[in-house]
């Protein structure tokens, strides 16, 4: 009971900040759009995450939910979500073996509709649980890691559903990639270790929406951007935005933290770790805990000191140089931290919400493979949000809507 106490209040908390969704909510209880649809998810366990799963419940579904972070997972929002009758498999902290038998636990329902953040549930999908495909008839995808993995199968025809690529929309690159992760995941560094980030070298790897508001904010608190990049177009905008760009090789040797927020695997590898500075911190934003190569930092350390701060290890080199690495690699912001703020998550689950909806309606006309969140949906968010916010803006004229739509009106 303690548990749930305590999650009724993270979540109520949380719905303060999500005024979006909880109409969106409100409306689909009159409306019941997903009246006798069972839907999977696999998301991080959050009072977040718990506002979206009541929004989908009022809408008439039958909700079973994993978690696709162990250490993200907030066990009394857990608890007060099974309060709620919906489905949890989810255990803070548990172990590999232990976080895809949650999965599997939660495909058990046999949905008609899959959410997932990364792509591990659709994966296990097309790899264990074939059996359950000619029940799937569509899902949602809310991780540019995932998505990248998502349109890998469908450019080799393995992807056997329609997905909507919910992590494309403006309202979530914009917003929450950007302004959601950089904040949340600084908060996340600042708690781990109490570091002073003003005057010191931070490495951000990855200039995309979340690296740049790593960035943004890392330079908003008085440090040293510097950027590293494998993309020529995003290179030259950090640049332009008047960050330092270096390849990986050389801003090792100058970073007092870095921080990676790139999808992709080995971003920070052994030679990197080989000439850091004593005390360098290793952070990972992205979504999966393979951008730092930990099993490398294991072999080079001669001395691993576990917990000298929350969330913090302390690795020792043969020369006497500490390294310390955050959260085991794995995300920095809703592992030492609490995620993006719900104000952020009220843009992009409102989009969510709205996108298993026409999913739900659509679904039969559509074909395998990866689609975008219609442009409308993103606009009624963007709406909604600035609605919720007492915030008005100007609308065209017919004089300049003809304009606009017209190719016979000159200089």
């Amino acid at each position: 009971m303690d548990l749930w106490e305590s999650g009724e209040r993270q979540i109520s908390w949380a719905a303060r900040s999500m005024p979006v969704l909880t109409a969106i909510g409100e409306r689909f209880g009159i409306e019941r759009p997903l009246d006798g649809l069972k839907i999977a998810a696999c998301l991080h366990v959050t009072a977040e995450t718990a506002v979206l799963m009541g929004a989908l419940k009022a809408g008439g579904a039958e909700i079973t939910l994993a978690a696709s972070n162990p250490l993200s997972t907030q066990d009394d929002v857990a608890e007060a979500l099974r309060a709620y009758g919906i489905s949890v498999h989810a255990r803070a902290g548990v172990d590999r073996a232990t976080y895809y038998r949650h999965i599997h636990q939660a495909l058990d329902l046999e949905p008609d509709l899959v959410l997932d953040d990364g792509c591990d549930l659709v994966n296990i999908l097309h790899t264990e649980r074939t059996d359950l495909l000619e029940h799937v008839t569509g899902g949602c995808e809310e991780t540019t890691t995932g998505i990248i993995r998502l349109r890998q199968m469908a450019a080799e025809g393995a992807l056997r559903f329609p997905v909507v690529a919910v992590n494309d929309t403006r309202t979530k690159r914009m917003f929450d990639n950007r302004y959601g992760t950089g904040q949340s995941t600084l908060d996340g560094i600042m708690r781990a270790t109490n570091a002073m980030l003003a005057g010191r070298t931070v490495v951000v790897a990855g200039f995309g929406f979340c690296g740049r508001g790593v960035a943004e904010r890392a330079k908003g608190f008085g440090a040293r951007v510097i950027v590293t990049e494998i993309d020529a177009v995003k290179a030259l905008d950090a640049t332009l935005q008047g960050y330092e760009v270096r390849p990986m090789a050389q801003a090792a040797t100058l970073g007092d933290l870095f921080v990676t927020v790139t999808g992709n695997r080995d971003v920070i590898r052994s030679e990197h770790l080989s000439v850091m500075k004593d005390g360098a911190i290793l952070a990972n934003a992205g979504h999966f805990d393979v951008e730092i190569d930990v099993r490398a930092l294991d072999e080079l350390a001669t001395e691993v000191h576990r917990g000298v701060r929350p969330n913090t290890d302390e690795y020792v080199l043969p020369d006497g140089r500490r390294l310390l690495l955050l959260a085991e690699g794995r995300l920095v912001n809703l592992t030492a931290a609490e995620g993006h703020p719900a104000a952020v998550m009220d843009m992009s689950f409102s989009a969510q919400a709205l996108a298993v909806v026409w999913l739900a309606g659509e679904r039969s006309r559509l074909d395998p493979g990866v689609y975008d969140v219609p442009e409308e949906i993103d606009h009624e968010v963007a709406k909604l949000k600035l609605a919720a916010a007492g915030i008005g803006i100007d609308e065209l004229t017919p004089e300049q809507e003809e304009y606009l739509h017209s190719w016979r009106v000159g200089s």
